[in-house]
């Protein structure tokens, strides 16, 4: 058993309480100390940490990496994985690197390219990764003739900002007016086009949107793991078609998802996401950290977040090849502890406390849910696919039970998430 190695997270998503569950329950039976900040004391991550502590507001990018260095420098942090301020982070790797500090994230360069949507898709063209019709606006009548010329081509348009993670600012355009159908129900992510003109026009606020058609499902979302010296160690899909989710390892999606994590340089954990147009998977986005849902293929037998910090602390893992594909699944939301309110706080005990069966009187602020996997029925004329072809989601060859997937992640903590979201 190796010495104790010490990993932080800075301000992250909901769903890396479970990234941090498998960096505990590794394989080498390493011991792993998780320290956490956040700008939210009810995030769920702060109270998965070793340690935790409140993280600043207001300041600068500049201002954020000085806090950042002293942060790993008073820590002895081993391993810092960023996702607030990546990209002002990964450009002073230098400085880490002198206080022994490795960055679980690409290089400055590759960061720069997938900060813009725009610009990714340039870039990823002329490597020959196919990416779906795109128009870059930023005024009414620009989003008016994308929106004419892809209904013109049978398309129905959607937009997005160009730069942004996970889902936020996505709508899908129509024509159909105003009414209490929108209303009615839960809200949708369908505007009117007449209300998004208007509010261009009206607004002091400049937009950088990409409008394109909306993809076709099944949306397939590889996660993988590159190396520093540029070679790809794992990539393994996870398809979602509906609310059904599953694995593939499809050279439909594998083999552009290779390609492009290993020419630019995409270090560690990346994710890379892919909708069909057409009869073609084109690209979608690509995410230069860990997804949210990246736990999921413990499901495959595979303890991704481990394999990344033993890269970052220049250990080989050697291909990463999932002994098996799980079974296809959903995702429900359950309850996961919070913190008390006082920050900093450290855990004076190793394990999390169960929870009765009967409800008690809430003393402390109530659990947040997070998202955790349930298995579905299996489609009948799916069976026996290996994994997902491009115009359907996978099915497992060799379904696993819940207990071999137990030494990669804890049963409470085997779950699944939606696609990246905003930091929560």
């Amino acid at each position: 058993m190796g010495s104790r190695v010490r990993v932080w997270l800075n301000r992250t998503y909901a769903e890396n309480v479970f990234f941090m569950d498998q960096l505990r329950n590794n394989p080498q039976h390493r011991a792993v100390e998780i320290h956490a900040t956040h700008g939210d004391a009810d995030s769920p991550v702060l109270a998965a940490a070793d340690t935790a502590e409140p993280e600043p507001e207001g300041l600068s990018p500049r201002a954020y990496v000085e806090y950042a260095l002293d942060m790993c420098a008073r820590r002895s942090v081993d391993v810092f994985v960023p996702v607030l301020h990546q990209d002002a982070i990964v450009a002073q790797r230098a400085e880490f690197a002198a206080l022994g500090t490795a960055l679980l994230a690409p290089p400055a360069e590759a960061v720069a390219v997938f900060h813009d949507k725009a610009v990714a898709y340039q870039a990823v063209e002329a490597v020959g990764i196919p990416v779906p019709p795109w128009y870059r606006v930023r005024t009414a009548e620009e989003l008016v003739t994308a929106v004419e010329e892809l209904e013109a081509a049978g398309q129905r348009a959607c937009f997005k900002p160009a730069a942004g993670a996970g889902g936020v600012g996505f709508r899908v355009i129509t024509r159909t007016p105003f009414s209490m159908m929108h209303l009615n129900g839960f809200p949708s992510a369908y505007v009117p086009l007449d209300l998004v003109v208007e509010a261009l026009r009206t607004s002091a606020e400049p937009v950088d949107w990409l409008v394109m058609p909306h993809l076709g499902q099944p949306e397939v979302s590889v996660d993988c793991l590159t190396g520093p010296d540029g070679r790809v160690r794992m990539a393994i899909g996870r398809t979602k078609n509906g609310r059904r989710r599953g694995f593939t390892l499809d050279d439909a999606w594998i083999e552009p998802a290779r390609l492009l994590a290993e020419a630019f340089g995409l270090h560690y954990l990346s994710n890379i996401q892919f909708r069909m147009y057409g009869d073609e998977p084109v690209l979608m986005d690509v995410n230069t950290r860990p997804a949210g849902g990246l736990h999921q293929i413990a499901q495959c037998g595979v303890n991704a977040p481990w394999a990344a910090v033993r890269l970052a602390l220049g250990e080989e893992t050697g291909e990463v090849v999932p002994p098996f594909l799980g079974p296809d699944y959903t995702v429900v939301a359950g309850p996961r502890p919070v913190r008390p309110v006082s920050l900093p706080a450290q855990r004076t005990e190793p394990g999390v406390p169960t929870l009765s069966a009967m409800p008690a009187q809430a003393t402390e602020p109530a659990p947040q849910p997070v998202q955790s996997p349930q298995p579905v029925h299996p489609v009948p004329s799916m069976q026996s696919a290996p994994s997902v072809q491009p115009q359907q989601s996978s099915t497992s060859a060799h379904p696993a039970p819940v207990e071999a997937i137990a030494p990669a992640v804890p049963a409470q903590s085997a779950a699944a998430a939606t696609a990246a979201t905003a930091p929560a």
